[in-house]
């Protein structure tokens, strides 16, 4: 059983060999640990560091892209590196490293295929009030859109197995963080959540830059994952609002029609039928949105079984020339 724990990592020089220190060594039930981390596009000497702490991988963007794309690097060099369980966690030495025991092991007894940490929000002293409203409200969200019961949905502190890691797919530029909960949960993966300790700030957030900013990015991360699980069902809650309207207008000329004073009402007429076609044309979107999705679950399956050939493969060759390597060492010694 191989784990490997993957760091994002832009311009951390100064925190990172610090949160490297805090990782575990060894933890019952693992037979391999290995560190990744991904530098995107950092400009100090964070793969300098990273390198002379003994890294076993950096995978380095030439600019920075952001954090969801590289989650999204990192889990896929991880699987191509053989990790039958990849954690996530930050640069800043944010999450208790001991802990990464924690959230693993409900991978490692077969009852969940993601974990995520639950930090102590309401206790955590570097977290404004509003900011605390603010986590507990997108977190309320994205319980209500993914259907589980997530607590912390903002904590980049995660557990994958290998076979969840295959069936990732992150599409916004933001954070990888609320659309996984939502993919997990609309798919049926094995989802849970444990507690976690957290650490004294060492620096401030590079993703929190404003509560307006933070909250609009999140809705939107959280709306289009939506919508993209679920798309007849929102569009049909949009179509619902012009069609009623526009069928109650409609009703009131008609009460005006049959009491012969419908002469004086024709704008009306002309309101609730623009206001039915527009609810009509919203739900026809809605039907072919849906149909849109229904081939978006065959394309993620296909997608997912040419992973599963792509990196086993790369995993087996990666054991060979590894074999391979030993036996020369021992054959030159």
């Amino acid at each position: 059983m191989k784990l490997i724990i993957q760091i994002p990592c832009y311009n951390e020089a100064e925190t990172l060999e610090i949160a490297l220190n805090d990782l575990p060594k060894h933890i019952d039930g693992i037979d391999e640990i290995e560190y990744l981390i991904i530098n995107d596009g950092s400009k100090d000497n964070t793969v300098e560091v990273a390198r002379n702490w003994g890294v076993h991988y950096v995978v380095s963007f030439k600019q920075n892209k952001g954090l969801a794309k590289g989650f999204m690097a990192g889990i896929d060099a991880c699987l191509r590196h053989g990790a039958d369980i990849i954690v996530n966690t930050d640069a800043d030495n944010q999450y208790c490293g001991e802990d990464i025991e924690t959230i693993v092991r409900p991978i490692l007894d077969g009852k969940a295929d993601m974990v995520i940490g639950e930090r102590p929000i309401d206790d955590t002293a570097h977290f404004s009030p509003v900011k605390k409203k603010l986590q507990h409200l997108g977190s309320w969200v994205v319980r209500k859109a993914s259907h589980t019961n997530i607590p912390d949905a903002p904590s980049g502190f995660r557990a994958f197995s290998r076979e969840a890691a295959m069936r990732l797919n992150v599409v916004n530029d933001y954070t990888y963080t609320l659309e996984t909960i939502v993919q997990a949960g609309r798919s049926k993966m094995p989802i849970m959540s444990v507690p976690i300790r957290t650490n004294p700030e060492l620096r401030s957030s590079r993703l929190f830059h404003s509560m307006w900013g933070y909250v609009k990015k999140s809705m939107l991360t959280i709306l289009r994952a939506f919508m993209w699980y679920k798309p007849l069902y929102c569009f049909s809650l949009v179509a619902l609002f012009p069609a009623l309207i526009g069928l109650g207008i409609g009703i009131r000329f008609l009460v005006f029609y049959f009491r012969g004073t419908g002469n004086g009402h024709v704008q009306s007429l002309i309101l609730a039928c623009t206001l039915l076609i527009i609810g009509f044309i919203t739900f026809v979107i809605g039907l072919l949105a849906d149909t849109i999705a229904a081939n978006r679950r065959i394309l993620e399956d296909v997608q997912y079984h040419v992973r599963k050939l792509e990196y086993d493969r790369e995993t087996e060759r990666n054991r060979r020339e590894g074999s391979a390597e030993l036996h020369d060492g021992h054959n030159h010694s």
